[in-house]
């Protein structure tokens, strides 16, 4: 037997499909384009043993077409570029349906060999199917991203996990002769960290280990067969979303203590420096913001210096940093500014910019007023000149509301100066 498990019992059609009704269910966002064979170019984006692969692949049967699979840990330009001249060959046979490729871990593709894969995807040669376990904004060039949906796939429930245990036990050609019982689940669950492959291979070495005539699943019984069962995080399941939520929330909450501790736990578990860096450049400014604006300084060359230093050292910065975020005061007020912008935009749609503020670089614009009246501040005193910049019919809207701490406030003290009543300042 050397299949594993999780293969053996590989879904085969979307009725055998576990999990991703937001996607594939009744009112799926790619059920639409399933029941019309329009497939277009998709990234599934979540984490590893959530059936991305197999969700690709079932795609590919139930469209009919033809189905190239490249794993980007091994695959360079030369062998896309042989794929893309078979699949451009196959479909001369699919008019009408072109051939799906599909990259397993996309975010691994160098720029080089992401923009090889271009031209294929716009002249419609391959559909393109990518798997990603990062965040593809960062991961996938934005020329390829702009052709692609992104669909994210969840996490699998605890119940969708128990359903794959009890269809792996009955219907697998091996497992099904033997008499196994479920008595609990709550260790195989834990040490898979939702990842459907990881249960599957737990519950394989756990049974095939026994040589009883009746298999009786346990806690105590999992934990005793599973040797690695006091693993600390695992940056590609679960506990990867968990562990860096907790980080996150430690240092918006100014504990550098447990925020120091959650830092360890990643950097001792193998996650990723360059995505713990990432993330203090973003909470730099949403959770800190004009509160200090040196934190975002700081996080910005804490990321520079990790992708050039790299590990080990790089882990005395990410500490560094990690304390300076913790100990800083805290202002959200950027963040909720540039939301309430958003927000109001979508409501009030495309207000047109008022005359005295308008670019005139032509003789009829000028004509037509715009930029007449405009009072350019440098010539008044204080460099401030009172005027209007928002539409007439959203003027005096507060969109910036400065956080009460001693920097904001020191902006909160400068704009009332300067604005009088006009802003709730």
């Amino acid at each position: 037997m050397s299949t594993p498990l999780a293969e053996r019992i590989r879904p085969k059609t979307l009725n055998e499909y576990i999990s991703q009704k937001h996607l594939v269910g009744k009112q799926g966002a790619i059920t639409a384009q399933i029941n019309t064979q329009m497939l277009s170019s998709m990234i599934f984006w979540g984490p590893p043993g959530t059936g991305k692969t197999t969700l690709a692949t079932i795609l590919a049967e139930e469209s009919n077409r033809p189905f190239y699979m490249l794993s980007a840990i091994d695959s360079g330009v030369a062998a896309i570029r042989e794929v893309i001249e078979k699949a451009k060959k196959s479909d001369t046979l699919f008019s009408t349906k072109n051939p799906i490729l599909f990259i397993d871990e996309i975010h691994r593709f160098s720029k080089s060999q992401q923009d090889s894969l271009l031209k294929a995807v716009e002249k419609g040669w391959v559909t393109l199917f990518g798997a990603t376990t990062e965040n593809p904004s960062f991961e996938v060039i934005p020329a390829l991203l702009s052709r692609c949906q992104v669909y994210v796939l969840k996490p699998f429930s605890k119940t969708d996990l128990e359903v794959l245990l009890e269809r792996a036990i009955k219907t697998d050609t091996i497992l099904s002769k033997k008499n196994i019982k479920l008595k609990e689940t709550d260790a195989i669950l834990k040490l898979s960290g939702g990842d459907a492959r990881k249960l599957l291979n737990i519950l394989e070495l756990v049974v095939l280990s026994e040589n009883n005539s009746t298999t009786i699943v346990t806690n105590e019984m999992v934990l005793n067969k599973v040797q690695k069962n006091t693993v600390l995080y695992d940056k590609t399941g679960e506990q990867h979303y968990d562990i860096i939520s907790a980080f996150i929330k430690s240092i918006r909450g100014s504990d550098p203590n447990a925020a120091v501790y959650w830092l360890a736990r990643m950097i001792e578990g193998g996650e990723n420096l360059k995505f713990i860096a990432r993330r203090l450049l973003i909470l730099a400014s949403e959770d800190i913001g004009n509160a200090n604006p040196t934190a975002l300084v700081l996080a910005n060359n804490t990321f520079q210096a990790v992708t050039t230093i790299g590990f080990p050292e790089a882990r005395i910065i990410l500490s560094q940093c990690v304390i300076y975020l913790a100990t800083s005061p805290k202002s959200n007020a950027s963040y909720i500014a540039i939301k309430e912008a958003q927000k109001l935009v979508k409501q009030t749609g495309d207000l047109s910019v008022p005359l005295p503020i308008r670019n005139a670089p032509t003789k009829l614009m000028k004509e037509l007023g715009y930029g007449k009246e405009y009072l350019y501040a440098h010539d008044f005193k204080g460099n401030f000149a009172a005027q209007e910049f928002l539409p007439k019919e959203i003027e005096g809207t507060t969109l910036y509301k400065p956080g009460n701490n001693t920097k904001e406030n020191s902006f909160k003290t400068y704009l009332k100066k300067l604005w009088k009543d006009k802003y709730d300042y």
